[in-house]
């Protein structure tokens, strides 16, 4: 493969782990960071101070993709898909706002698809979506054992509870689009 389609995709919708549990499970995607954007507290917070909700930093995942393979505005369309997009700072009983739905777009082309995106999925929600749309500002990785977390931890009472449901909607909804 080509690292001349590879790009990079900033978004976040609740917790991480489930986020980086279904994107991860694409064609074409590469590489899943999680980590943390959007604060207003300089330099790298930590897990326990994201966790606070006062440094306004969003729980986020970047994403490494092959745009020949999938591409942006289905990657967007998966995501807004399998989290509800139209709570405000909360995704089911994880509530602040380090769990809000957010896309931080890394230039004008993702900026216009992601607005693009938006109008067409909120046809399929009867609330408002409240998915925040802003430039990426910095992206910190976020420690070691939050990376991958789904599939190193898939008895974990969060991950049966809360990814499981999550990555059998992501199957029944994009099978043609999953590894």
């Amino acid at each position: 493969m080509s690292n001349l389609n590879m790009e990079v995709a900033t978004f976040g919708g609740g917790c991480f782990w489930c986020v980086e549990a279904v994107i991860q499970r694409l064609k074409g995607v590469e590489k899943v960071v999680s980590g943390y954007a959007g604060g207003n507290v300089p330099g790298k917070p930590t897990y326990r101070e994201i966790c606070s909700g006062l440094t306004g930093h969003a729980e986020v995942v970047q994403v490494t993709y092959d745009a020949a393979t999938i591409d942006y505005v289905s990657l967007l369309t998966v995501f807004m898909t399998t989290h509800d997009p139209t709570t405000l700072n909360r995704q089911g009983a994880d509530r602040g706002t380090q769990y809000r739905s957010v896309i931080f777009y890394h230039n004008d082309t993702q900026k216009s698809q992601a607005e693009e995106v938006l109008k067409v999925v909120q046809e399929y929600y009867d609330d408002p979506i409240v998915t925040e749309l802003t430039e990426l500002p910095v992206f910190y990785e976020a420690e070691e054992d939050h990376q991958d977390y789904y599939n190193n931890n898939r008895s974990q009472g969060y991950c049966v509870a809360v990814i499981d449901p999550k990555v059998r909607k992501l199957r029944s909804l994009y099978d043609g689009l999953l590894k």
